[in-house]
């Protein structure tokens, strides 16, 4: 199979979000097979995953480069739960969610290698993520609160008192670059961030809510301005524990002053293009600015990419 690794240009703009790549058939039709599980978990060319407590993997290689390492199900002998993952070029891949955390060993997580790992592997890597994170914080049956087990190779949990079925819980999130068609972005940072590194402006969707109300609501709500022509840019899983970043692209509708809640957000401003691109080269060199925008996303979130199309883009 190709290694198709991300491009490491902080002005590129890969065709789907960093961690929404992928390279593999999640074969759910064979979750509930029984006699397949078991004899894929046995066969010698079949991989291993092993995710530790804390949700993370082990890798090889150089830094820029690395590779996830993976083990056949007889050098996984640890105790966890097996998840099927599912298959690319005829090789079958499991999970394993160790139950102990095993010392000396490099574990790596999610935020420090996405980025740099090939389709298949980070495809491997975010879904392993996603169910280590459900189940570690899903072992009861929500209806009565009696211990659930594994179903579906990992994909459901079944309550053995009344029945019910529970499968993982993703929660839609909403991503917004805004944006005055006249060469200026609203970057902001919330209280959890260092001065100087700004993001654009995020929020959780509402229950009984479209994904386009929760934009124009977050905005107003964060930095109290109007906008329109609201345009789907993309969407990204966010394993951290459980989101799905969907990405878009807003106009501001009149007038541009901002007004910051204090709360989620405690500075925002307007930024040229130049002034973004600016930033963008210091954060890819790793040297310091000295203006007002010091830093940016990570190249491997969503949020930069939107920011790296505002910058391609002419409005």
């Amino acid at each position: 199979m190709a290694d198709s690794r991300p491009s490491r240009d902080p002005w590129s703009i890969p065709d789907v979000p960093l961690l929404a790549r992928s390279a593999h058939d999640r074969l759910a039709h064979r979750r509930t097979d029984q006699a397949w599980l078991a004899e894929a978990w046995s066969a010698p060319d079949s991989q291993v995953l092993v995710i530790s407590p804390d949700g993370g993997a082990l890798v090889s290689g150089p830094p820029d480069e690395p590779n996830l390492v993976l083990a056949s199900p007889e050098q996984a002998d640890q105790d966890g739960s097996r998840v099927l993952l599912g298959s690319a070029g005829g090789v079958v891949y499991f999970a394993l969610l160790a139950e102990q955390q095993q010392s000396g060993q490099p574990w790596r997580s999610l935020r420090e290698v996405g980025a740099l790992l090939t389709d298949l592997d980070v495809g491997l890597l975010t879904s392993a993520i996603a169910l280590r994170a459900w189940h570690n914080r899903h072992p009861n049956c929500p209806r009565c609160g009696a211990p659930t087990e594994l179903a579906q190779a990992g994909w459901s949990r079944i309550c053995p008192v009344d029945e019910s079925e529970h499968f993982p819980r993703t929660d839609p999130a909403v991503i917004m670059l805004v944006h005055d068609g006249a060469g200026h972005c609203v970057l902001a940072r919330g209280p959890q961030w260092p001065a100087g590194r700004m993001s654009v402006l995020a929020g959780f969707v509402e229950a009984g809510e479209s994904a386009e109300a929760a934009v124009a609501r977050e905005v107003g709500e964060e930095v109290g301005i109007a906008i329109r022509d609201i345009r789907y840019a993309g969407s990204q899983p966010h394993p951290f524990p459980a989101s799905l970043m969907l990405g878009y692209s807003a106009r501001l509708d009149g007038d541009p002053t901002l007004h910051i809640d204090g709360d989620e957000i405690i500075e925002a401003g307007w930024f040229s293009r130049d002034e973004v691109r600016r930033t963008a080269d210091w954060d890819a060199a790793d040297e310091p600015s000295t203006g007002r925008l010091r830093g940016l996303p990570s190249t491997m979130s969503i949020a930069r990419q939107l920011i790296n199309g505002w910058l391609a883009d002419t409005d």
